[in-house]
């Protein structure tokens, strides 16, 4: 993934002749922190955990970016994600610079309560690296509100008393009833559906009828076809890692939802579909919303869709995304499309800051505004430039940190 965004963003650069004192601070990353932290199991046995959280750039605001827990963590997975996330923030206007993070290890493997104590000492090796005005982790693969309440309790226990209710916001993605935000829980897959249409009003289509394929049916997945189906679009076929299942007629997320949550898998929902096939689905729109480097070289030839909206972070390669292009297929870029997300944080962190609590209607709104912004921004950006959506993107944002650079100066 990191080989990707570097690409990503030597392409801009170029395009837009980036200031060269600017391109090399933004080619490297600020802060790279590894933790080794022991963890009680549940049997009484100790096993040493290993977790990561790089600080890309801040010159916009505190770091901001996801933890995941996933066997795939390490350095370079965590410098690539804190990297996008410095041109996610920048691209959608926000204060913030780009963090990302984690642990190595497969969650399945532990029990809830082993689960807590892994991310309370994971928090407290951390200490002061993250912070509400420094850097404030989010939920990511495998992390969920619960996760970011222990990690705000643990944080918030190191300091005095006194001092405790004012570092709520040191993570985003809460639940609601620990200062969470009324509609964080669908930002990400709300913000993807907004741009797919901002997209179709864009190219004088509508979304009633069109056929779309979902991979990954975690919070993003299901909350992409969720407002996909609201559209009147039909969902044909879903992958994720236990398994791959495809229905002509029309997929019912709802009922796959449940179906999920009951079985902890989607095989057996619908008809078995072989899984190196799925993106040669037949259909108009893919939502890659599970892990990088998914559309490869490999694959991307077989692509019968006219859009793909990058749910994922990374989902398609460098060499993936030329022949999708070369095929006349859309990229909605992941630095775009699934920015719902640090959007919502982004509503979430002010909220808390303010002591203030928002309605659903109110950030549902809020979120619509600044997508749509953005992804203005994005295609106005491809005509000047004459370039694709995703440099466009990437020159949108890497102008705003280039100014802010060229403004301030570099210290002393």
């Amino acid at each position: 993934m990191y080989e990707n965004v570097k690409n990503q963003f030597d392409k801009a650069a170029e395009v837009m002749n980036l200031d060269s004192s600017v391109k090399k601070i933004l080619s490297i990353t600020n802060n790279e922190i590894v933790v080794h932290f022991p963890v009680k199991m549940d049997n009484g046995d100790v096993e040493v955990f290993t977790g990561y959280r790089v600080q890309h750039n801040n010159a916009l605001g505190p770091y901001k970016g996801g933890l995941r827990y996933h066997e795939t963590v390490d350095l370079d997975a965590a410098r690539a994600l804190a990297t996008w996330m410095t041109w996610k923030t920048s691209l959608a206007g926000l204060p913030y610079g780009g963090g990302k993070g984690g642990i190595q290890l497969d969650p399945k493997k532990y029990s809830q309560a082993e689960l807590e104590r892994i991310t309370r000492r994971f928090t407290f090796a951390l200490g002061d690296n993250i912070g509400p005005e420094h850097d404030i982790p989010a939920p990511d693969v495998n992390t969920n509100a619960q996760m970011m309440a222990w990690i705000a309790d643990t944080y918030m226990s190191t300091k005095s008393p006194a001092e405790r209710s004012k570092n709520q916001h040191v993570v985003t993605g809460k639940p609601v009833g620990s200062g969470g935000l009324e509609g964080r829980d669908r930002a990400t897959g709300f913000g993807v559906v907004v741009t797919i249409e901002a997209w179709a009003k864009l190219r004088g289509v509508s979304l009633e009828g069109k056929k779309y394929i979902v991979q990954g049916f975690g919070n993003v997945g299901y909350w992409s076809a969720h407002f996909m189906n609201k559209n009147g679009a039909i969902l044909v076929g879903v992958q994720d890692a236990t398994g791959t299942i495809y229905n002509a007629e029309g997929i019912d997320p709802e009922a796959l939802l449940e179906y999920q949550s009951k079985n902890a898998t989607i095989k057996g929902f619908a008809a078995d579909y072989d899984g190196d096939k799925f993106f040669g689905i037949d259909c108009d729109i893919i939502i890659p919303a599970a892990l990088g480097n998914q559309l490869t070289e490999e694959n991307a030839g077989s692509v019968k869709a006219r859009l793909i909206a990058e749910g994922a972070n990374g989902p398609t390669d460098t060499e993936g995304e030329a022949i999708l292009l070369a095929n006349g297929v859309e990229i909605i870029p992941d630095i775009l499309c699934n920015s719902g997300g640090v959007i919502g944080s982004y509503y979430e962190w002010l909220q808390n800051r303010n002591g203030e609590i928002w309605t659903m209607d109110d950030v549902i709104t809020k979120l619509r505004r600044k997508l749509e912004e953005a992804f203005g921004k994005v295609v106005d950006n491809a005509d000047k430039y004459k370039t694709d959506w995703r440099t466009a993107a990437y020159i949108v944002a890497l102008t705003r940190i280039e100014m802010a650079y060229k403004q301030r100066g570099i210290f002393p």
